[in-house]
């Protein structure tokens, strides 16, 4: 009798206790907009310091070079992306601190809007659609915030005007291979990011937040790998596009000569090889091809060869938890830059010595010593040819 009074008397605060258990224990439903993430990064740069010629200008870099430049925002990027299905990835990349022109600065531009769509289940098999990195070049997919130097080198990057245009891409790249592209990145070993292992797409052609001016498409090819031997990695790799740029008529002198269609074949192939710093490091990229290019002979844009590349050279430190990264590099290049008005003649011989410090993750301080022999021609300016050296100074936010 007294145990039948006990359980009655508990019964209830049991069944209680049960019903508690059971809601704690129901999963929470999660939404897509749960997985969306927001970083960035913001450089700030002065390079005036130690100025031998003012006329020395790199427009396809830095426009705040040589005369009436001063402190200058290089980048202020806000970055949202996410993994909002399995199978479906999106990333949208403004950049706040675009120039207008030579009298407007600071305008906000479109950089990345694109989303992968997973072919499989892993999302080893994806394809990308949008405005993305064309897939040229290792240091033209490695990000600004991640590379060592403060502007991409002439040679590779004047294949495509920031990098970008509007097209499809496939990637293919095994899952282990996909973590290992990140964990490059993440572990501040200067990854290009996750581009695939084989990549292929069409695009316009025109570059990026340029309208297509004609009815075909560009096609572009990138094999690349990385390799562990021992405790080093090494990644080689070949790429190359082939297509037809048009000229757009805002880039063309009053005078200049042009084929009646401004049409121009436009092709290119490179090889790269990159070995990771650990603590030294090897980053080196050749490329061979037809462009449109100035002839101040004639005063028009023919269709001409071009070459060039670099290498750079870097090492490793690490003091407790900061970072410090001498680099050197060597770049040369001559063609045209199809981009630039009347697709400006180049040929430019580059050496910069630089060193990138880290003293916590969120803060970059970066000094580069740059001597430089540059000619670059078009219709209104001709027999230009500018030397000179100057110190750089970039302070670099991350978050």
């Amino acid at each position: 009798m007294k145990k039948l009074l006990i359980y009655c008397l508990l019964a209830p605060l049991i069944t209680v206790a049960q019903t508690d258990t059971t809601k704690t224990e129901t999963p929470k439903k999660t939404h897509w907009y749960d997985n969306i993430s927001i970083r960035g990064y913001t450089q700030i740069r002065y390079n005036r310091l130690l100025e031998t010629n003012e006329k020395l200008k790199n427009e396809q870099g830095d426009k705040s070079w040589g005369e009436h430049g001063g402190v200058f925002i290089r980048r202020m990027r806000i970055i949202l992306f996410g993994q909002i299905h399995e199978r479906v990835y999106f990333y949208i990349q403004p950049d706040f601190a675009s120039s207008a022109s030579s009298t407007v600065l600071h305008m906000g531009q479109l950089r990345d809007a694109y989303f992968d769509v997973g072919i499989d289940r892993k999302n080893q098999f994806r394809i990308r659609f949008g405005q993305s990195k064309v897939p040229y070049g290792f240091e033209n997919m490695q990000s600004s915030q991640n590379r060592l130097p403060l502007d991409r080198n002439d040679a590779l990057n004047s294949a495509c005007s920031n990098e970008r245009d509007l097209g499809a891409f496939f990637y293919w790249a095994p899952s282990d291979v996909r973590k290992l592209y990140t964990h490059l990145v993440n572990d501040g070993l200067k990854g290009s990011g996750d581009y695939g292992v084989f990549g292929f797409g069409v695009y316009n052609g025109q570059t990026a937040n340029k309208p297509e001016l004609n009815n075909e498409l560009h096609m572009v090819a990138r094999l690349t790998y990385p390799i562990k031997i021992g405790k080093q990695i090494i990644e080689p790799g070949i790429q190359g596009y082939s297509g037809n740029f048009v000229m757009p008529t805002d880039q063309l002198s009053t005078g200049v000569k042009v084929v009646k269609d401004r049409s121009y074949f436009d092709q290119r192939y490179a090889a790269t090889f990159v070995l990771y710093p650990q603590p030294f490091g090897i980053q080196a990229e050749y490329n061979i091809g037809k462009g449109p290019e100035f002839n101040k002979v004639t005063d028009s844009i023919e269709v001409q060869d071009l070459q060039g590349g670099y290498i750079t050279l870097t090492y490793l430190l690490k003091y407790k938890k900061q970072v410090i990264m001498p680099f050197f590099r060597g770049h040369i290049y001559s063609g045209g830059k199809k981009h630039e008005l009347d697709a400006r003649s180049y040929d430019v011989t580059e050496y910069e010595a630089g060193i990138e410090w880290q003293p916590f993750r969120n803060f970059e301080l970066t000094a580069m010593y740059t001597i430089s022999e540059r000619r670059f021609e078009d219709f209104k300016t001709q027999n230009n040819l500018q030397k000179g050296s100057l110190l750089r100074l970039q302070a670099q936010l991350n978050f």
